[in-house]
């Protein structure tokens, strides 16, 4: 048995808001709420910026897309000034906020060696918009409507797309395996 996609995307979307709010507790009991507060802000940019998916930006693109009717396209990029104003304020601050967490000292190595780690971020931005444009059209497919996308374009047009996103991902993980995650989380 299948669940229709709508179902689908909303049990994703309870999921991820579960787990920030499981993480901010946990956080907010290891240090203090400030300090658990800050780091599941730079945990949830780290995911925003660093990873090639736009499952955190997520958080705020679906709900503006069901009440609203945003494409998630435009939401995604205000997630993106969102995430690295959080990182601006945070490293002009208190950079401190970094050490508490594995992904949190990852995001720091990131945003302050800008070659070649900055190329995480550009790929990572290149596979996060190219998903949220087949977000959009999946939400499109959902409603029946707007599906000029889906029509004017042929299966070789498709077929490249998912070759960029591969060659966007393989080189993804050549950076993200040259920064010596290992060296972090010991």
């Amino acid at each position: 048995m299948s669940l229709h996609p709508q179902k689908q995307v909303l049990i994703k979307f309870a999921l991820l808001c579960a787990l920030l709010i499981g993480y901010f507790a946990y956080l907010s009991v290891k240090y203090d709420p400030a300090t658990g507060g800050i780091a599941a802000m730079l945990t949830w940019s780290f995911f925003v910026l660093c990873t090639p998916i736009a499952d955190a930006g997520f958080l705020l693109d679906f709900p503006l897309r069901l009440l609203f009717g945003i494409r998630m396209v435009l939401s995604e990029i205000a997630v993106w000034i969102i995430a690295i104003g959080v990182n601006i304020a945070v490293l002009a601050s208190a950079p401190t906020y970094y050490e508490t967490t594995a992904l949190t000292a990852l995001m720091f190595k990131i945003l302050t060696t800008p070659w070649p780690f900055w190329g995480i971020i550009v790929l990572s931005g290149l596979g996060t918009f190219l998903s949220i444009r087949f977000g959009d059209e999946l939400m499109d497919v959902i409603h029946h409507r707007d599906r000029n996308f889906f029509h004017s374009h042929q299966f070789k047009h498709e077929l490249i797309l998912i070759a960029f996103f591969i060659v966007v991902l393989a080189s993804y993980y050549q950076l993200i395996a040259s920064i010596g995650v290992d060296a972090l989380i010991h």
